[in-house]
């Protein structure tokens, strides 16, 4: 009886994701993001924007309600498109005021399903709402009405991406002493110095180049800022997941789990990188 032969492996990284998806899906949805910054007056964008952060709210809920917490999940996905509009119409000035009215929604909305709980269900409510679409609004804040507003979205994907892929080859190559082991154990203090010195070195050139107004140390600033950000971002979700007992958001993206698995370097890199280009590089 002949032996069925095995199906080849397919390769797959540190992390355990299968590689040749996690780069296709990367790079399709980077240059997804790219090619809406420079067409329609940026209105792709907004609608990219919007769509992220209903998908990542849904995954948020859906993972809290692993630990049996119920945010209401209705109001979030009505107050996340209102912050994201309220910051490209209106400013960072009224952005905290979607997130107000999402947040009495959620505290309303949760009222009919009675007392029991109720705590519980808005604090984890509360956490997504500002955890996703207010930090995910920012986008929105760099990109307009600043008539450079895609350059400084752009300078900040390029950031998180140094940052992640320059901690990712200097943890590989050098990687010794863990830096966060309980949380993420791949991650290291030598990975985590490569990200600071490349996205540094990396924005210090970019910036100048593409930014008008921008020197090169205003780059380096820059980039060791969104470098630290990032990688807290990334532990902080990292955090979460260990905390709700969940290796990925969702499945939804092949080679990555969920959208939030690949927010999770982002979402606060985005008001970092709004700071300080408002403080360093004014918009026009």
């Amino acid at each position: 009886m002949e032996e069925t032969p095995e199906p080849p492996q397919q390769r797959k990284s540190r992390a355990g994701r299968n590689l040749p998806a996690a780069i296709g899906v990367g790079a399709g949805l980077g240059g997804l993001v790219v090619l809406s910054l420079f067409v329609w007056d940026k209105w792709l964008f907004l609608g990219l924007v919007i769509v992220a952060v209903l998908v990542g709210v849904w995954e948020m809920v859906r993972a809290v309600s692993v630990r049996k917490a119920r945010p209401p999940l209705v109001p979030l996905l009505l107050g996340a498109p209102l912050m994201v509009c309220l910051a490209w119409f209106g400013g960072a000035q009224r952005l905290p005021l979607g997130l107000l009215a999402t947040l009495l929604l959620v505290f309303l909305w949760r009222f009919a399903d009675g007392v029991q709980h109720y705590q519980r269900d808005v604090t984890a409510a509360a956490l997504i709402a500002v955890y996703v679409p207010f930090l995910g609004s920012f986008a929105a804040l760099l990109a307009y009405p600043a008539d450079d507003g895609s350059v400084r979205v752009l300078v900040t994907i390029l950031a998180v991406v140094l940052s992640d892929t320059g901690g990712y080859a200097t943890g590989v190559f050098l990687g010794r002493h863990p830096m966060a082991p309980s949380v993420s154990p791949a991650k290291s203090w030598e990975g985590f110095a490569g990200s600071i010195v490349w996205t540094g070195a990396g924005s210090a050139i970019a910036l100048p180049l593409l930014l008008d107004g921008a020197v090169w140390w205003h780059g380096a600033i820059f980039g060791v800022a969104v470098s630290i950000a990032s990688v807290l971002g990334d532990l902080g979700e990292s955090l979460i997941k260990r905390d709700l007992g969940v290796k990925d958001m969702s499945n939804l993206l092949p080679g990555h789990g969920g959208l939030m698995d690949r927010l999770d370097s982002v979402l606060l890199a985005l008001p970092t990188a709004y700071a300080v280009l408002a403080f360093l590089v004014p918009p026009r």
